[in-house]
């Protein structure tokens, strides 16, 4: 009796991410800090992800502590041992129709478990926004407060909830595949709260199909449309950052907090001592070698090239990009995934080998943030991922971006044009360009600009995460209206 009645005072969340790796990695942070709060916490992995994270930081990794363990549900997809991110519209499928039974018996099974042990019933879930198809019903079932972590940034959640407009209006999706070319994205969109000078280009991608039944386009509409129902929402970014937007968003439901960069927050709350700092989530094994071999080079020298975790490129992109960096003559640390070529294997011209000899070093993954913090790192090519542009921000670090899906054009409008950190790489990729660019933004005077004001927004990143900061009061204030 007296285990469940000290057990009944302390607050369990239970924190589901999106099975990729950038929308884990956040997830983690947040329960991390959750934890430092007092709140145990349960983090659910599908299978798939929980065997590719035993592999690549090995069998003992996800062992868990007290107050923090690991577990797993189905994403009732057939089996596989791939160590490849999984196919987005197969994953969006499985959330909407395979995951949501298995939550809530898991949700069940901890709370009929609580009254063996002093770990008390669930109190809330922490679901990640693209989650909710699956882990609404539970909450509903159990009564239990739901909070959404959003890992895109507000503007692009709010373009998401344009979707819905645009088909009534008859924008999206489009007539037929002429419309890619035919300007009909230039098309500005002049109504969305807290955006401006936004054009159809500018909003997530998956608007662009001609399919009115396309999944990923109903997707976001319904994930957009069920952040109603939940009791906060969380976006992964601060306040000076998306200050219009926020405002907007906060108009439109009742309980918005900007909390980020989470990584920042994590060293402010996180002790070095603390058993969470062992705790990580690469699905891939890092190679840290890396971090040697950038010792190694001058300071603000390197460019670092990473197009994420699901991004492919096909063998054409991949041998351009290749020349680009070797015309350039910079130093760069280039990352390459083992699946990162559409059905092929990354093999690389035997000129990009001999002329990048002694200033190139490529990996199949590496430990990001600690890259970006680098003395070294002077730049990065990236895909406009937001988890990558949100550690840039945290870093000082200015980009050249390459979107490729989904919220990452969005992203990259915002980089390039609003925060002027970024420079855009057209989407049909050319050595020329990418020579180019580079030297812009690692020897130009353009580069020189963007340096400053990555520093800029470096120091609000900072800012907003100590202990009195927006995002460290916005944490305190979520978790306030949340416990009373």
């Amino acid at each position: 009796m007296d285990t469940q009645l000290a057990s009944a005072k302390r607050s369990h969340a239970v924190c589901i991410p999106a099975p990729y790796q950038s929308h884990i990695g956040a997830m983690l942070k947040l329960a991390k800090l959750l934890h430092t709060k007092g709140f145990d916490i349960s983090f659910v992995n599908t299978e798939y992800n929980h065997r590719r994270l035993l592999k690549s930081r090995g069998p003992q990794a996800l062992n868990g502590f007290r107050g923090f363990q690991f577990l797993t549900i189905t994403d009732g997809l057939p089996p596989s041992d791939a160590d490849s991110s999984q196919d987005l519209m197969a994953i969006g499928d499985a959330v909407r129709n395979n995951m949501s039974a298995p939550f809530s018996d898991l949700i069940s099974n901890l709370n009929h478990a609580a009254s063996n042990s002093d770990v008390p019933p669930v109190t809330c879930i922490f679901s990640d926004g693209v989650m909710s198809l699956a882990t609404n019903e539970a909450a509903q079932e159990f009564g239990i407060p739901i909070v959404q972590l959003w890992t895109v940034p507000a503007c692009a959640f709010m373009g998401f909830k344009q979707y819905r407009t645009l088909q009534e209006k008859g924008l999206a999706p489009l007539k037929d595949t002429s419309y890619l070319t035919n300007g009909h994205l230039d098309t500005v969109i002049d109504w969305i709260p807290g955006m401006k000078d936004i054009r159809l280009w500018d909003l997530p991608t998956f608007l662009r199909t001609t399919d009115p039944d396309d999944i990923m386009f109903n997707f976001a509409i319904d994930v957009a449309e069920r952040a109603n129902t939940a009791s906060a929402i969380i976006f992964h970014t601060f306040d000076n950052l998306e200050s219009e937007v926020l405002n907007a968003l906060s108009s439109m439901f009742p309980r918005v907090y900007a909390i980020g960069p989470l990584s920042l927050l994590v060293n402010q709350l996180v002790q070095e001592e603390n058993p969470l700092k062992s705790i990580d989530c690469n699905l891939w094994t890092e190679d840290t070698e890396c971090l040697r071999w950038l010792d190694s080079k001058e300071p603000k020298s390197v460019l670092y090239v990473n197009f994420g975790s699901v991004a492919v490129l096909t063998r054409e992109e991949l041998i351009e990009f290749a020349m680009g960096l070797a015309n350039s003559k910079h130093p760069f640390l280039w990352i390459i995934r083992p699946d990162l070529v559409s059905g092929d294997s990354a093999v690389l011209p035997r000129e990009f080998l001999e002329e990048t000899e002694g200033r190139s070093m490529c990996a199949d993954w590496c430990p990001q943030e600690a890259v970006l913090n680098h003395l070294s790192t002077g730049g990065f090519l990236t895909h406009c991922g937001w988890n990558s542009i949100i550690e840039s921000v945290s870093s000082g670090v200015p980009m050249i971006c390459w979107p490729s899906f989904g919220d990452q054009t969005t992203n990259c409008t915002y980089a390039c044009s609003k925060w002027e950190i970024g420079l855009k790489l057209s989407g049909v990729v050319k050595r020329e360009e990418v020579e180019r660019l580079v030297r812009d933004l690692m020897e130009g005077d353009k580069g020189k600009q963007m340096k400053e004001r990555s520093a800029e927004w470096k120091k609000l990143a900072q800012e907003a995460t100590e202990p009195n900061g927006s995002s460290s009061i916005n944490f305190d204030k979520l978790l306030n209206e949340l416990l009373t």
